[in-house]
């Protein structure tokens, strides 16, 4: 009976070592490795040629680099670029890259699906199959250099910045997200800055309070309300770790740190009539006067059957208006790569859930639009 091959794509540093040592190679193998598949590019054995012959033949007995299979990609006139990515049999996942000056943020996925249901949130109507392993989500960022033909380059690589912000709850695959951060920021892997790696989440408080343990990169949240009530709403998972619980956490995170300077992005998707008013404005100033961060302002990207509205200009500018005027820093964030269902909020694959929830929702959908039609018979 045959054993499967070891995937080295996912291979943190350390288990990369113990993967060499098991073979009994010395710890420097590894790093040559990690250099060949993520700063060259390289996953055919035979071509690591700094690598002893006996050792390539050995590697191509019991391991392999696979990464996972493109499928499609689309360019946006604005210039993000998205890719369906293929998982496993009749599963997607979808990872877009935007640029912006020298920047390129890569939005990476860490599950099929997702296991949460935000109301304003595409994806999560599809319901959720599987985490992602390891070597899935980093052959997200392999794929994503690969694609510009970036590995190798003197000028720099297309990926600069990286939030874990596609599809899935990152904390809720914990131990395979924290993996694929690490080989984001080793020197032999890609290398880039901790502040440059992003974790963003809806608030997986007790994944949260171990993070500081094992990573340093940047953290977001997902508040997108000022008050429990509307977050109930909004974000389900509140229920059970509501703002006050978040907050703590997150100021714990960023506080154990190195770097003193830290401070949490907040995010805060604009509804047109739910949480874009002016009340809820000087009640989120109010909520965060105390709490180090800035605050990203994303106006909802509609999608069908949401029953959301994007809100006005007028409403978006008001509402940074009023945190900039209480002290805060406040981005309000482009919508990008809207003609290709990349925009945030935007993404959702293709996969059998296992929640049944994409089959509640779209028999919702039919029943919004029976009842749509028959209004306008009655009209």
């Amino acid at each position: 009976m045959s054993t499967a091959k070891v995937n080295l794509l996912g291979l943190s540093p350390a288990k990369m070592e113990a993967f060499f040592a098991d073979l009994g190679e010395k710890p420097f193998r590894a790093r040559q490795v990690l250099k060949w598949v993520h700063h060259r590019g390289v996953i055919d054995f035979d071509a690591m040629t700094d690598v002893s012959k006996a050792l390539r033949e050995k590697l191509a007995d019991v391991a392999e680099i696979r990464p996972p299979e493109m499928l499609s990609q689309a360019d946006s006139k604005d210039g993000t670029r998205k890719w369906v990515i293929r998982v496993g049999e009749n599963s997607m996942v979808e990872t877009v890259y935007i640029p912006e000056g020298e920047r390129g943020t890569l939005c990476v996925s860490s599950q099929v699906g997702c296991s949460l249901d935000c109301s304003f949130c595409s994806t999560g109507k599809q319901g959720f199959q599987r985490d992602l392993s390891a070597a899935e989500i980093i052959g997200q960022v392999w794929l994503a250099n690969n694609s510009f033909n970036s590995f190798g380059t003197t000028k720099g690589r297309a990926v600069t910045n990286v939030v874990m912000m596609g599809m899935g709850e990152p904390l809720l695959n914990f131990d395979n997200v924290v993996d694929a951060m690490i080989l984001m920021m080793d020197d032999n892997a890609y290398g880039i800055s901790k502040r440059r790696v992003t974790l963003s989440t809806s608030g997986v408080v007790p994944a949260l309070d171990k993070l500081a343990a094992v990573s340093e990169a940047s953290l977001a949240i997902s508040l997108h309300a000022p008050n429990d009530e509307l977050r109930n709403q909004l974000v389900p998972i509140n229920k059970k770790y509501p703002i006050a619980e978040l907050l703590r956490s997150a100021y714990e995170y960023i506080g154990g740190q190195s770097d003193t300077r830290r401070v949490v992005t907040v995010e805060y998707t604009l509804i047109a009539g739910v949480n874009d008013q002016p009340a809820h404005a000087r009640e989120l100033a109010q909520l965060l006067a105390d709490f180090p961060c800035k605050i990203n302002l994303i106006p909802f990207n509609p999608f069908p059957g949401s029953g959301y509205e994007r809100p006005s200009r007028n409403a978006v500018q008001r509402f940074w208006e009023s945190l900039t005027k209480a002290g805060f820093v406040v981005t309000v964030r482009k919508t990008r790569g809207e003609d290709i269902d990349g925009a945030c909020g935007q993404l959702v694959g293709n996969f059998q859930d296992k929640t049944r929830r994409s089959e509640r929702y779209k028999q919702q959908l039919g029943k919004n639009n029976d009842e749509q039609v028959v209004r306008i018979i009655n009209d």
